[in-house]
């Protein structure tokens, strides 16, 4: 469990700090008192209690995430990029008895004709609503710890259910390959609702006794609709952040920020940065090649929702551009006849609305076409089926299920 962590360091490193906020932190010691703490409030509900998490990045968004799943209970993360509708059928979809929120003006206005009672909880410093709710629940797959929605164009969102295990599989993976230390600072830019920040960022982190720094979608530069690439520097520069996880919009803005001429001293302000993962979408050789030109530690990753986040990776010791790296130690590959990537290790228990489709041996079919090179490295060619691709790197299939 990523609470035994936190437990260790806080014996080991109890003034370290752990979790840094725009004007709250938590050093080790104090983030495992506020997650005993938050367990005790979550204790009081049943164990089959779903606790949906809408808040915004800050510490509490994690401290809630760990007890909730220290407790066993089934975590939503809902993202706030969702619409109306889909976080409603979010929520109707996982069966939600519990949401926890810093947005009540909208929860409000959206749980209008659904019964509910609001009060408020403290949690890591922070006042927050605390929904209790009536949706009618479905059973779901053994061993569910998180259920995490795609977004997309199109549809409905569609809920991936994780294990514990599967999770913290890939955060010790990502924790080993990126030799990820108590000296590190993780800088959390991605929505702490996109699995991929969750588990390859926050946990990882955590689990090796890193700062985290968590600051407010908005101070990392998410602006509405728009996004302001300074705040991103800013950020970057700030918490001194010697990693961070990035989607290809957002790369691509940081390198023409730092090839300008006005700017040419930003990438050497960025020089405390020693591994930006990149991927959520198709990154270009060349979008890679220029940020190698200003020495930014760049490196393309390939995930999958249903494989807990992250599937293969390039690191500095093996490290090729144009491929999406090579596969986590718990990962087995292998190529179809038509080409289709299939998946086994750290795979979801399931969907909200269906059973899992593995082969007999546990294997996972993709959707996506791609090979593997004869040193070992993976390439990415497309999808068997048309996809859309959004702004934060979530993809869905025109008419599959990912």
């Amino acid at each position: 469990m990523i609470h035994s962590s936190i437990i260790r360091h806080a014996q080991q490193h109890p003034h370290h700090v752990a979790l840094q906020g725009i004007s709250y932190a938590l050093t080790y010691s104090a983030l495992n008192d506020a997650i005993v703490q938050t367990s005790l409030h979550l204790a009081q509900y049943p164990a089959d209690t779903r606790i949906a998490i809408a808040m915004n990045n800050q510490p509490a968004w994690v401290v809630l995430d760990i007890a909730a799943l220290q407790l066993g209970l089934v975590q939503i993360p809902l993202p706030s990029f969702f619409s109306d509708a889909q976080l409603l059928h979010a929520m109707q979809d996982a069966g939600v008895n519990i949401l926890i929120s810093d947005q009540t003006v909208r929860f409000d206005q959206l749980l209008a004709d659904h019964p509910f009672q609001k009060t408020s909880v403290m949690i890591a410093g922070t006042v927050l609503a605390e929904y209790r709710l009536a949706f009618s629940q479905s059973a779901l797959p053994n061993n569910t710890a998180k259920i995490t929605y795609t977004s997309g164009t199109t549809g409905a969102p569609k809920g991936v259910c994780l294990s514990e295990k599967a999770m913290l599989e890939v955060a010790h993976a990502i924790s080993t390959q990126v030799q990820v230390s108590q000296l590190d600072h993780h800088a959390c830019v991605l929505p702490l609702s996109t699995l991929l920040e969750n588990v390859a960022g926050v946990y990882a982190s955590l689990i090796a006794g890193a700062t985290v720094h968590v600051y407010p979608s908005e101070n990392v530069g998410f602006v509405g609709s728009s996004f302001d690439v300074e705040k991103l520097f800013s950020t970057l520069v700030t918490s001194q952040a010697s990693t961070a996880i990035l989607i290809p919009e957002l790369l691509n803005a940081l390198i023409k920020l730092c090839e300008t001429e006005a700017a040419l001293s930003y990438a050497a302000a960025l020089s405390h940065l020693r591994f930006v993962a990149v991927g959520g979408a198709h990154v270009s050789a060349g979008l890679l090649e220029r940020a190698a030109a200003l020495n930014l530690p760049v490196y393309e990753g390939y995930g999958l929702s249903e494989s807990a986040s992250v599937v293969t990776l390039n690191t500095p010791a093996t490290h090729r551009i144009g491929s999406v790296g090579k596969p986590l130690p718990h990962v087995a590959m292998r190529v179809a006849e038509d080409n289709e990537i299939w998946i086994k290790g750290a795979n979801f228990v399931g969907y909200t609305d269906e059973s899992t489709k593995f082969d007999e041996d546990g294997w996972m079919a993709t959707g996506d076409l791609g090979y593997c090179d004869a040193d070992g490295y993976w390439f990415i060619q497309g999808r068997k089926k048309n996809m859309f691709i959004t702004s934060f790197g979530r993809s869905r299939c025109s008419n599959c299920r990912s």
